[in-house]
C-alpha cells in the first residue's frame, strides 16, 4: 500500500463526515426503541447488550491487572466471563460492575464520537473491539453471534455511503443507549421475586458489603444519565 493509499484511508477513518438529517436521527431512535421494546424482538436484540455486557466485564478485568480465561455468550442473552485474580479488592470490584454500566457508556462514548461527525471512525472502533472481543470467545454460540455483529459494522464501514453509514451508527448507538436500560429493570424485577440470587449486583454486595440495591441503584443511575447525555448529543441539542 502506498503512500497516497494509507493518506486516503486515514483520511476515511478519522475525517468527518456530513451530519444526517434530523428526521433520520429520528427514525434511527424509533427503530432503536422497536428493536428494545417488544418482549419477541428484544429476546433477539439483547444479544447485542450481552455482547456489551460481557465485553465490559473482560475489559475492565484486564485493564485491573486480572488474566482474562475467557467469554461465554449464550443463546438465551446469557453470558458468562472468567477472569482470575485476587477474588477481593478494587480490580474484582470494577470488573464486577462493569458489565451492566457497559452497554450504557458504550452508548455514550457512541454519541460523543457521532456528534463530532466521526461516523466511519466510530464503526471501525466498533469492529476493533468486536475483534478483540472475539479472542476471548470460549463458545461456538458466542464466537458465532460476535462475527455476525462485527462483519456488520465492518461491511457497512467499507462497503457503503455516508447516509446508509450515519442510519446504521445513530441506530446502533441509539439501541446501546436504549438497550443498556432495560436490563437493570429486569434484574430489579427478578430480584424482587427472589431470583438472580448471583447477579452482579450480589457478587458486589458480598464483595463490598453495600447492600446489592445500591448497587443496582447505580446501574439505573448510569444507564439513564447516559441515555439523556447521548441523547442530546445525538439530537444536537
Amino acid at each position: 500500500m502506498d503512500s497516497t493509499s494509507l493518506a486516503d484511508l486515514w483520511d476515511r477513518v478519522f475525517g468527518t463526515q456530513p451530519a444526517p438529517e434530523s428526521w433520520l436521527v429520528a427514525v434511527a431512535a424509533a427503530a432503536a426503541l422497536l428493536s428494545v421494546v417488544p418482549r419477541p424482538v428484544w429476546r433477539v436484540s439483547r444479544n447485542a447488550i450481552t455482547i456489551a455486557h460481557e465485553g465490559g466485564h473482560g475489559l475492565i478485568a484486564l485493564v485491573t491487572g486480572r488474566r482474562l480465561d475467557g467469554i461465554r455468550l449464550h443463546s438465551d442473552t446469557s453470558g458468562l466471563t472468567v477472569s482470575r485474580g485476587r477474588p477481593t479488592g478494587p480490580g474484582m470490584i470494577l470488573t464486577a460492575a462493569a458489565g451492566y454500566t457497559a452497554p450504557p457508556l458504550l452508548g455514550l462514548g457512541g454519541a460523543w464520537l457521532l456528534s463530532a461527525h466521526h461516523i466511519t471512525l466510530l464503526l471501525w472502533l466498533a469492529t476493533a473491539l468486536l475483534l478483540a472481543m472475539l479472542v476471548m470467545i470460549r463458545n461456538a454460540y458466542g464466537a458465532l453471534t460476535v462475527i455476525v455483529t462485527g462483519a456488520a459494522f465492518l461491511l457497512i464501514s467499507w462497503l457503503t455511503g455516508p447516509a446508509v453509514q450515519s442510519a446504521f451508527a445513530y441506530t446502533a448507538v441509539w439501541f446501546l443507549l436504549l438497550g443498556g436500560v432495560r436490563p437493570a429493570f429486569e434484574l430489579q424485577s427478578k430480584r424482587r421475586y427472589g431470583g438472580a440470587g448471583d447477579s452482579d449486583a450480589d457478587q458486589l454486595g458480598r464483595l463490598t458489603r453495600v447492600p446489592p440495591v445500591l448497587w443496582l441503584f447505580l446501574f439505573h443511575t448510569v444507564s439513564l444519565c447516559s441515555l439523556i447525555g447521548g441523547g442530546r448529543w445525538l439530537l444536537g441539542w
